[in-house]
């Protein structure tokens, strides 16, 4: 199993528009392709304004077959079109479990 951790920075104004619109409308589409959302977080300290989504896949093959097909698809091309212009940094981490953590 791996994890993949996504940090998306806003602009202020952007931020709470941001989270309604992915609410709304990307967290089906994004669940739909993607599967497993393992939490979606907005950071309290440090950098503000950031989402932070961490998404578990089996292995890297599994990742990529599914961001592939997504970025294919016309619903979600026009979801994109609509939050990236708000999107000011994106960070992307892919985490492998330990042997002793909960979550394998």
């Amino acid at each position: 199993m791996i994890y993949e951790e996504r940090n998306y920075s806003f602009a202020p104004l952007n931020f709470r528009p941001f989270l309604r619109l992915f609410e709304d409308e990307g967290l089906a589409l994004t669940c739909a392709h993607l599967g497993q959302l393992v939490g979606y977080f907005t950071a309290e300290t440090g950098a503000l304004n950031t989402a932070v989504h961490i998404w578990a896949f089996e292995d890297l093959a599994d990742r990529e077959r599914p961001r592939a097909a997504m970025w294919s698809d016309p619903e979600w091309l026009a979801y994109s079109a609509k939050v990236l212009p708000w999107i000011v940094r994106m960070e992307n981490r892919l985490l492998k479990p330990t042997g002793f953590s909960p979550l394998q």
